[in-house]
């Protein structure tokens, strides 16, 4: 049977985290929606990075901004980690909004679209420290291969287009367009992990290419069809052969970090729907479902034997 359980409550649902191991060369930290920290002795990654998260109201009606004092926050509470590259999977604010910012903070590259290096110009990232990376294109830090695949945003984006000259905060949250939507493999000597944040796909995008686990996005994912979750399934899961699932983009990203993730409300999504038509996808496969908690670290291949070894 597959593992799912839940960091937030709802009757049956319990907190389930991979712990990190004694010798574990590569430790995660989940950061909510799809902003994911990996670490290996010598080397620091992140995907995203977004804190500031402002509330409804605000992006609604209002200008946003990054919140300095919380990037700051974060990466002191995650250690000071020497962090080589910020990846944004796309440009939308709930994924670049702070990229810059922790660029800035750590001598970071800026890794992503054209979209996101318009992003980390309107905040004085470096030219040399932005890298615009096309579909296929590897690029290494330390330990670490990316592989950027191109993909596409989730069904109903409301931003879409590019991002065309210097995003100047404070601004509408719209400023902040989808840009290139990717997906990110992440080769190491010790596994592989697809992080594939937005819950859509290019047919055969993954064709030949192997994880040995998948932090898969769910956002909206339970307002499509049911033959559509199956496909997603099939075209990312399936054909990647991954073992282990950790689901992302699922927590309601208008709350603070302060708190534990709850799920986005009913009327946007419906994460129960969701699991509803996973677990027994998921449990025909023998692939092991996770949601995350936030801050906690974890070993992504923990009980995963032999990972890494079938996909040299």
């Amino acid at each position: 049977m597959c593992a799912v359980k839940f960091p937030f409550s709802r009757p049956g649902l319990h907190a389930n985290q991979q712990p990190v191991a004694a010798g574990a060369e590569v430790t995660a930290w989940f950061l909510g929606t799809s902003s994911l920290l990996l670490r290996d002795e010598h080397t620091a990654i992140l995907s995203d990075g977004f804190v500031t998260r402002p509330g409804l109201l605000r992006t609604g009606l209002g200008k946003i901004a990054p919140d300095e004092a919380a990037v700051r926050g974060a990466f002191e509470r995650l250690g000071a980690p020497d962090i080589a590259a910020v990846m944004c999977v796309h440009s939308h604010y709930d994924h670049a909004l702070d990229a810059p910012v922790w660029a800035g903070l750590t001598g970071a590259e800026l890794v992503g679209s054209e979209s996101t290096a318009n992003i980390g110009r309107g905040l004085g990232v470096p030219e040399e420290r932005l890298r615009v990376v096309g579909d296929g294109d590897v690029v290494t830090y330390g330990g670490f291969e990316l592989t950027f695949l191109e993909s596409v945003h989730s069904h109903g984006d409301r931003y879409p287009g590019t991002v065309d000259a210097p995003l100047v905060p404070p601004a509408r949250s719209g400023a902040w367009r989808t840009g290139t939507a990717y997906s990110i493999l992440i080769s190491h000597e010790s596994g592989t992990v697809l992080l594939h944040a937005s819950a859509n796909y290019r047919p055969g995008m993954f064709r030949g290419r192997l994880a040995d686990v998948v932090y898969l996005g769910v956002g909206m994912l339970g307002k499509q069809p049911a033959e559509f979750i199956e496909s997603y399934w099939d075209e990312v899961v399936r054909a990647t052969g991954a073992r282990r699932v950790v689901l992302v983009h699922w927590d309601d990203f208008f709350t603070t970090l302060d708190k534990p993730l709850r799920p986005l409300p009913f009327l946007v999504d419906d994460l129960d729907r969701t699991m509803a038509h996973l677990v027994p996808l998921a449990d025909a496969d023998g692939v092991e479902v996770v949601l995350p908690v936030a801050w906690q670290p974890a070993d992504p291949f923990a009980s995963l034997s032999g990972a890494g070894a079938e996909h040299e």
